[in-house]
């Protein structure tokens, strides 16, 4: 009985970790939305962001930037390479902007972040 107790553990361990690990692959999306940085993107609750010029200077500052999706979703742009890099100099150009986002989502912990594979403005 004990045998099998265990056995059932180690299984449905191993089923959980193999869930986890074909969540890591990432999802292809596409989505609509715009360029800001992080900290407005949570504490001002904005829908878009103030102004290019905000988010840019918010960018210089350090600040990581986010794509706000017109869901309201906010995904964290990240690199796949190894070693990770940030994002900000590849956004900067986007910063304060509407654009069109192609990419893998992961989701971990209720956070979304998303390997860019296209970024274009909507005009």
């Amino acid at each position: 009985m004990r045998y099998r107790m265990v056995m059932l553990i180690a299984l449905t361990s191993f089923g959980l970790a193999t869930c986890s690990a074909l969540g890591a692959q990432g999802q292809p999306a596409s989505f609509q939305g715009y360029v800001l940085d992080s900290a407005c993107a949570f504490t001002k609750n904005l829908k878009k962001p103030i102004s290019s010029e905000c988010a840019l200077a918010c960018a210089k500052a350090g600040s990581p930037l986010v794509v706000l999706a017109d869901d309201g979703t906010i995904y964290w742009p990240i690199s796949d390479s190894m070693p990770a890099h940030g994002q900000n100099d590849r956004l900067r150009p986007f910063a304060g902007k509407r654009v069109s986002v192609t990419g893998k989502v992961y989701e971990r912990g209720g956070s979304r972040a998303i390997v860019i594979t296209s970024l274009d403005l909507v005009k």
